[in-house]
């Protein structure tokens, strides 16, 4: 369904991103079972899955609702999905729906960051380095540093911890996410490369 809807492989990974950040968060805020991390997991993947066709606040995500009720999907995951946008009006009262909004915008700003380092690399991001990041208001101006510092608090962590959790979480998918830093390949690496 992800793919049917959305086209941008920087929105794909983005799914990805928050698909990895609740997995974790499951195991950390829900009961731990392969069950709810299935679940949650699935929400993080489809959370924005109609962004892409229906990106205004009137649209998203209220069209993607109608089409997983369609699809058969639970009203968990529908309500879970919804009260990720603060303009819904939807409440975040649960431990994953807290997760979803707390892991949604952190893992864009840490995608961002990782993006700005010269090894392209996760490895080299630090709590240190994203927090000094949100502190630039014209890096990554569409993220959202409030939702950020809501999102932990929601949670009732630190926000350098919940930081640190995210990065963690996006590490063993790094390679998924572009961000392993193997797309650095310099001239001089093609020019050695053996036939």
């Amino acid at each position: 369904m992800l793919t049917e809807f959305t086209q941008s492989e920087s929105l794909r990974k983005h799914a990805l991103a928050v698909e990895a950040c609740m997995r974790a968060a499951s195991r950390k805020y829900g009961d731990g079972s392969p069950e709810a991390e299935e679940l949650w997991g699935l929400v993080g993947l489809i959370h924005d899955f109609d962004y892409e066709k229906y990106p205004t606040p009137e649209e998203h995500p209220y069209k993607g609702s109608e089409i997983l009720k369609e699809r058969g999907y639970s009203d968990e995951i529908r309500r879970a999905i919804m009260s990720h946008a603060e303009y819904s009006g939807v409440s975040r009262d649960t431990p994953m729906e807290k997760s979803l909004f707390a892991c949604d915008e952190l893992a864009g700003f840490i995608t961002a960051v990782a993006l700005i380092k010269p090894s392209k690399s996760l490895a080299d991001v630090d709590v240190k380095s994203v927090r000094k990041r949100m502190k630039d208001k014209a890096f990554a101006r569409k993220v959202n540093r409030d939702d950020i510092i809501n999102g932990a608090k929601d949670l009732g962590v630190d926000l350098d911890e919940h930081i640190g959790f995210c990065i963690d979480a996006l590490k063993p998918i790094a390679k998924e996410l572009g961000l392993d830093g193997s797309a650095l390949v310099t001239a001089s690496d093609k020019n050695n490369v053996q036939p």
